[in-house]
């Protein structure tokens, strides 16, 4: 049998912590042994503390831990880091400067310089920035990792493949995003229903250059951005879970339509026990994907595209669709630590 690595969750009360706890409920290679929250939720059994809000039971393993203060030392090997921006970017650095490994679901440390910004699936070569981090900020055995924005994985795995094979000029791309996006509560009802809203706070410039980190190239100090150009509009529109993304792109190739949809569907997934296969899968449905019957795809993994055509202005449009809390979120994270344990990182 495999070790098993002892994992703390930080932030584990709230929507996504309530995801890691589900998604490591059986996993081979993780056991939950540490939880933290916020002050009112210390010294509580998890099952008192926690109000769990997914459609699954909670965990039996998780019911008696007992929730403790979200600082060092915690009884683990790695923290999965589901805090809110206004704390976690003191609180995730205090943890990877005490030696502790933070794989994290916050956008803190997103754009950082120095911080691996991870699809594993496209640009699992970031993670030699490591060294870089560890030198600029003094850490031993800690560091720090970060997923992106839960939008980004609606669209920018078809953009690496695009991106790979042709090159990519310039982006437009309008988001739909679920009321999950905005945690619980979320969103108020009376705003959402019935309506759709035309701006979600920071969401845009999120959108605009974190797919360009993704996609630039590591030159030994920092990572080289993208060159191509992303204009983004950003919606919050009354679906539970599932973000789509409406995208034109233009390509610095020509290419055939034939030749898109190749690039796309044969993109490699990746032999992690989180990985789906297909990594994107391409459905030929006019009225596809939706929310509610392709968010579930590869255990809510699997990035969906359709409505793949050649476009009037641009070189080509689609829409992708991917699950905002696990494929943009706490499966993202899960996926990250799977490949730092293949990488020897972990």
């Amino acid at each position: 049998m495999s070790k098993k690595y002892r994992v703390g969750i930080l932030g584990a009360t709230g929507t996504v912590g309530q995801r890691f706890c589900q998604l490591l409920e059986n996993h081979p290679q993780f056991e939950i042994t540490a939880l933290a929250a916020s002050d009112r939720s210390v010294g509580k059994p998890f099952a008192e503390a926690c109000a769990w809000k997914l459609a699954t039971p909670m965990p039996e393993n998780v019911k008696n831990i007992t929730v403790v203060p979200i600082e060092p030392p915690l009884d683990c090997d790695l923290v999965f880091s589901s805090l809110p921006s206004s704390v976690a970017r003191e609180t995730e650095e205090t943890f990877a400067r005490a030696g502790y490994p933070v794989i994290s679901n916050s956008s803190s440390f997103r754009m950082d310089e120095d911080v691996p910004l991870l699809i594993p699936e496209i640009n699992h070569d970031h993670l030699d920035l490591l060294e870089v981090q560890k030198k600029k900020r003094g850490f031993t055995k800690g560091f720090i990792v970060t997923n992106p924005n839960c939008a980004i994985m609606s669209f920018a795995p078809p953009l690496a493949a695009l991106h790979n094979k042709f090159g990519v000029e310039s982006v437009f791309v309008t988001t739909f995003q679920a009321v999950s996006g905005a945690g619980y509560p979320g969103v108020p009802t009376l705003d959402i229903m019935d309506n759709v809203m035309p701006y979600i706070a920071g969401e845009e410039p999120k959108v605009e250059t974190e797919a360009q980190k993704i996609l630039g190239k590591f030159n030994g100090e920092r990572i080289e951005k993208a060159d191509f150009l992303v204009s983004a509009q950003c919606f919050r529109v009354p679906v539970i879970d599932g973000h789509t993304a409406s995208v034109r792109v233009k390509l610095k190739k020509t290419s055939t339509l034939e030749e898109v949809v190749e690039a796309i569907s044969s993109y490699p997934s990746l032999d992690l026990i989180s990985s789906p296969k297909p990594f994107m899968a391409i459905t030929d449905e006019p009225d596809r994907p939706q929310p509610r019957l392709d968010r579930d795809r590869g255990n809510g993994m699997t990035i969906t595209i359709g409505r793949l055509y050649p476009d009037n202005i641009f070189d080509y449009r689609f829409v992708g669709l991917s699950h905002n809390t696990l494929r943009g979120a706490a499966g993202a994270a899960v996926l990250n630590a799977e490949l730092l344990i293949q990488q020897g990182l972990i």
